[in-house]
């Protein structure tokens, strides 16, 4: 497994950006998924944006197509996700996830490691 570290969340007003940042270590993962889910309050943890590490593979929720944008940089193994256009609704507890393998599913049980999460809060 990977350990995971997230940052980059803050209070931000309705249109601004965010950038967070997932910070990975422990062994080589080439060949793993890379995810970024968010938990609202009084919600279930929902997907967000998905890429095949080191890179191809991004895949989106439709609430967040279009705005969102997931990356990577292998030499420093961190995963982004940049967030433009914020909307209140954005307003979640924001989790860096891995999986082993290619994962084309957004359900959360296929990633086995998972960040503490950064929160992201969205004022109107």
């Amino acid at each position: 497994q990977v350990q995971l570290i997230e940052s980059g969340g803050g209070l931000v007003q309705a249109g601004c950006s965010l950038n967070l940042t997932c910070a990975v270590s422990g062994r080589t993962f080439s060949g793993y998924t890379m995810g970024w889910f968010r938990r609202a309050p009084g919600k279930h943890r929902e997907f967000v944006a998905r890429m095949w590490w080191p890179s191809g593979g991004r895949y989106y929720a439709d609430s967040v197509k279009g705005r969102f944008t997931i990356s990577g940089d292998n030499a420093k193994k961190t995963v982004y996700l940049q967030m433009n256009g914020l909307k209140p609704e954005d307003t979640a507890v924001y989790y860096c996830a891995a999986a082993v393998r290619p994962v084309v599913s957004t359900n959360e049980y296929n990633y086995d490691s998972w960040g503490r999460g950064t929160q992201v809060t969205v004022s109107s």
